[in-house]
């Protein structure tokens, strides 16, 4: 028996009506799908008349007539045999090619379906979800419909259609007793392998959870190899490793035994239906009712109904695991996103681009309230800030504003327009925004650029380039803007990055602009650096700006002052600072901060 590629809770049923759901992503070449059927069909009838040529051989062979005429019927009868074997391989070549055209497109319908709705799903989702387990979701579901099409369809199918046919040619050439030792024996191995396949699944789990911590363990103790050194641990570490090669070793023997025991059941089944059909025959045979040839048949066909049979139990397994994996892949399909577009939603219009948050109130858990009351307005064209301390709710006003979650309570308008009854993806087509942690696609600098604005052409994107000021940078790089930034853009620094973001909305050229805290990890050259450039690209536009450091937002028309959710205080950097509150404290903290590390 194989490993098991899939992985399927023992406890958990196998539930077959996923089947219904992957029906309709089979329709597509429906036409297909009969052919391959009607193929499968041919090949299987060709399969069942091979033991009755080969009867009718051995038949001829043994007829007392003249050497010429046995020779002429027998070698035609060989030719027949050689044909109908040609035939079933190619029918079932030929099976295989129309219905991987149909596989193959089911499982990119369904790729792609599970893709889009992925995208659709709130961020929430998304930020609770483990990105290396729903990739495996997918991926498992995936190629579960590629196994589960190839053995329950070209397998397990073709193997029951088999079997119908020879119990039925069984019964009306020899008799009930021939088609009821072969139709009980099929049940008794289906039933045995499908039951001891159910037993010992938990076996194969425990050598896979054994065979994981082992490994665990010892990578873990190499890992800390200086550690172990440190406080002279090798036998206390050896010790541990053992304990699990132990629980390891008594797992391997659980399943080899199990194995065992699933191999010697079928087995013995086989045996006894062989031996049983065998003297049924020789018995006929000795009695004159049926001739060598019929003997030859019947051991051929109990042969040829029982090989296929040998898998059953490593296929029945493939496929409740295959069932498993399809099914967890449209549970993600039917987990309903918590933003939608209303029935009526209209598409965004923005002719001048003022931002109003009317008392808005948001949380993610009703004990927690995140904002509280919040009011204010971006007029057009202006510049406005937000600040205050971690966890006042500033990037949740960004996350708002965006729709990835719509205000528990308020609303949020642009240019009057209230957001959550125009469609999101109207509203982020007239928002840009340069984000505090930039995180690029493992591609090259320019297609990064190029993602705010897809269609764009290189002419636009070395405009957007040198608006950013990051012409210089591209110029020194050996591949310039063909230069591969790497994973999430590592081979990049802070301020590349960033400059990269600012490009990438120059690019899309957004009536509104969001900064959220586009400087926070930068130096003071950097920064300054950035700041020129986000000043160039804001003429013109209504600025956003979430904002740490204080020194980046005193040119801020308005700056709105955060405090545990609410808006504590808003004026113009003078005024808040002759104010004497929340805000004049914040400067007088980040200017001493910033002297200190002078000094230093």
């Amino acid at each position: 028996m194989r490993p098991s590629r899939f992985s399927t809770p023992d406890d958990k049923p196998v539930n077959w009506s996923v089947l219904t759901k992957l029906w309709p992503y089979l329709l597509e070449f429906k036409s297909r799908v009969w052919l391959a059927i009607g193929f499968l069909v041919a090949a299987k009838v060709a399969s069942v008349c091979l033991p009755f040529v080969l009867k009718h051989t051995v038949d001829n062979l043994n007829l007392d007539t003249t050497k010429e005429i046995i020779m002429g019927a027998t070698l035609g009868l060989i030719v027949a045999y050689g044909a109908l074997r040609l035939a079933n391989v190619l029918f079932g070549e030929i099976r295989d090619t129309l219905f991987g055209r149909v596989t193959e497109r089911a499982m990119r319908r369904l790729g792609l379906t599970v893709f889009e709705h992925l995208h659709k799903l709130d961020l929430s989702f998304h930020l609770s979800r483990q990105t290396g387990g729903l990739s495996r979701d997918i991926e498992r579901g995936t190629s579960g419909i590629s196994f589960l099409m190839r053995f329950l369809i070209f397998n397990i199918g073709p193997t029951l259609l088999e079997i119908a046919l020879v119990i039925g040619l069984l019964f009306y050439n020899y008799g009930a007793s021939f088609a009821l030792v072969i139709f009980g024996s099929v049940v008794l191995y289906v039933s045995f392998s499908m039951k001891a396949t159910d037993w010992r699944t938990k076996f194969v789990k425990e050598v896979n959870q054994a065979d994981n911590s082992t490994t665990s363990r010892a990578v873990d103790s190499l890992l800390n190899y200086e550690t172990v050194k440190y406080f002279n641990n090798e036998n206390f570490e050896a010790k541990r490793y053992d304990v699990d090669l132990a629980n390891w070793e008594t797992a391997r023997r659980k399943n080899r035994l199990s194995l065992f025991a699933l191999n010697g059941g079928q087995a013995t089944i086989i045996a006894v239906a062989m031996t049983s059909m065998m003297g049924l025959a020789a018995v006929n045979v000795a009695s004159g009712n049926m001739t060598i040839g019929d003997f030859v048949l019947v051991n051929a066909f109990t042969m040829q109904i029982f090989m296929p049979l040998n898998f059953l139990g490593f296929v029945y397994r493939e496929i409740r695991g295959s069932l498993a994996n399809i099914e967890n892949l449209f549970d993600l399909l039917e987990k309903p996103p918590k933003i939608l577009d209303k029935d009526d939603a209209t598409e965004l219009q923005v002719s001048r681009g003022e931002i109003r948050f009317n008392e808005v109130g948001f949380y993610y858990d009703e004990k927690r309230q995140i904002l509280k009351n919040v009011s204010f307005t971006v007029k057009a064209g202006s510049k406005v800030a937000v600040v205050g301390e971690s966890g006042a709710g500033k990037s949740t006003l960004v996350k708002l504003l965006f729709r990835f979650y719509d205000p528990s309570a308020g609303h949020i308008s642009i240019d009057d327009q209230d957001i959550a009854k125009q469609t999101q993806a109207s509203v982020r087509q007239q928002i840009g925004i340069v984000p505090e942690d930039t995180v690029l696609f493992n591609d090259t600098l320019y297609e990064n650029i190029r993602y705010g604005k897809p269609e764009a052409s290189d002419d636009e994107i070395n405009q957007a380039i040198k608006l950013a000021h990051l012409d210089e940078f591209v110029d020194r790089l050996p591949n310039k803007g063909d230069t591969q930034v790497g994973e999430r853009g590592l081979k990049l620094s802070g301020g590349e990055k960033q400059r990269v973001a600012i490009a990438r909305t120059i690019l899309k050229r957004p009536p509104i602009m969001v900064f959220d805290e586009a400087t926070s990890s930068l130096d003071s050259q950097s920064e300054q650096a950035i700041l020129s450039a986000l000043r160039e690209i804001a003429k013109g536009h209504t600025s956003f700006m979430i904002a740490h450091r204080l020194s980046t937002i005193v040119d801020a028309d308005n700056i709105i002052v955060m405090d545990q959710g609410s808006v504590a205080e808003q004026g113009s950097h003078e005024e808040l600072l002759a104010l004497n509150g929340l805000y004049s404290r914040l400067w007088q903290a980040q200017q001493k901060n910033q002297a200190q590390i002078e000094e230093n």
